[in-house]
């Protein structure tokens, strides 16, 4: 099992700004056969005083972490995904659709797994 947030403007769709500028976060349970939706959360952390600001990072880390994300999914991440991938799994996907990229993590359940126990070697994972 792994916990998941979807980065989205409408709850709908994956933004298509970069993860950290999202207005909100969708939180997910998910595992090998199915996903649980867990609560929805406001990204309160104001804008970056600079492209890739770090202060923004830590911002967006501590509102996951209080969570327990392990993973992050959207479709596009900004320069701050070298210092998220040190806490959190970055998985791109190349779909407009919440639930369709719910169902690509599940189909990749596996490979998402044996990515994220690597520890803060981890990369990144991409889903077509």
């Amino acid at each position: 099992m792994i916990i998941i947030a979807c980065a989205t403007d409408d709850k709908k769709r994956f933004t298509d700004k970069h993860f950290g500028d999202a207005c909100h976060y969708l939180i997910y349970k998910i595992d090998k056969d199915h996903c649980e939706y867990l609560k929805e959360i406001d990204n309160t952390v104001g804008e970056e005083r600079f492209h890739g600001d770090p202060v923004k990072a830590k911002g967006i880390s501590n509102i996951l972490s209080r969570e327990n994300v392990q993973v992050l999914l959207s479709k596009r991440f900004g320069p701050n995904i070298v210092r998220m991938k040190k806490s959190f799994l970055t998985v791109s996907v190349k779909t407009n659709e919440i639930e369709e990229g719910l169902k690509m993590v599940i189909k990749n359940f596996d490979k998402i797994i044996d990515e994220w126990n690597k520890g803060e070697d981890r990369g990144y994972i991409i889903l077509r």
